[in-house]
């Protein structure tokens, strides 16, 4: 063959290499996260976009994982629906594991563990430690969290109130129209750390007792899907990322 010609088949075979590798894009997960979740997922009104830990989590194990990401907007309870019937793709927001959601999706390796916090009026300055403290009181939660269920399996409660929203709890709260109210406790903490709550207190006497796993949730029955997750989380893990998106969020 001749030189020139040969140059020329290399040149060719080498723009075709790169064409098709331009070509192939990553495949794009639709992932459903809250606007009320502060800091793991909300409304960010500056560029009415989605933000907050879970939401840099989520972006970073796509990158590590070798995919991408587009964020759309889900409210809590809608979230495991929408997973179900394939409007979104993965669930990154603060939603603990239980055995009763794994019945119907798969979590991935966890990315963060907590707990529930208590939250009562201002005025109240009694040391609560435990549920138990409040038998007999009408008390609050989010709808679809696990601390809802809790409350409501105890029977210990006059009532208990379900929210679309910690704001929506947290109004109710400042009014008197409940004695308490349960929600995840870093999301409080950030909350109350803002200064816009004075008329209520996250109650730092009170032990958790639903500590949980905090992880990306997927359909059951794609494991390829999960292995790319959790090869991303495992990354961020070991290269310090998933630790810088914690204390850039205040959660350590």
């Amino acid at each position: 063959m001749h030189p020139r010609f040969r140059l020329f088949t290399c040149a060719c075979a080498l723009v075709a290499g790169l064409t098709a590798s331009l070509g192939a894009s990553a495949e794009t997960f639709k992932v459903g996260a809250t606007a009320t979740g502060v800091p793991f997922t909300f409304l960010d009104v500056k560029s009415q976009s989605i933000q907050g830990m879970m939401v840099d989590a989520a972006q970073a194990v796509a990158k590590a994982g070798g995919f991408e990401v587009e964020i759309q907007q889900t409210t809590f309870a809608a979230l495991i629906p929408s997973l179900t019937v394939k409007k979104i793709d993965l669930i990154s927001a603060a939603m603990l594991r239980t055995p009763a959601r794994e019945k119907v999706v798969q979590y991935s390796d966890p990315v963060f563990r907590y707990g529930e916090g208590l939250i009562v009026r201002a005025d109240d300055s009694t040391a609560y430690t435990r549920m138990e403290d409040l038998q007999g009181e009408v008390v609050g939660a989010q709808v679809g969290t696990v601390f809802i269920d809790e409350l409501n399996k105890r029977g210990i409660f006059k009532e208990v109130r379900g929210y679309d929203s910690i704001a929506d709890l947290m109004r109710d709260l400042a009014l008197g129209r409940i004695k308490a109210g349960f929600a995840d406790r870093p999301i409080l903490a950030y909350q109350m750390a803002q200064g816009s709550h004075d008329k209520v207190r996250l109650v730092d006497s009170y032990q958790p007792v639903i500590m949980g796993e905090v992880c990306l949730i997927l359909r059951k029955g794609e494991p390829t899907t999960l292995e790319q997750v959790n090869k991303g989380i495992a990354a961020i893990k070991a290269d310090g990322t998933l630790d810088r998106i914690i204390e850039k969020w205040k959660l350590n």
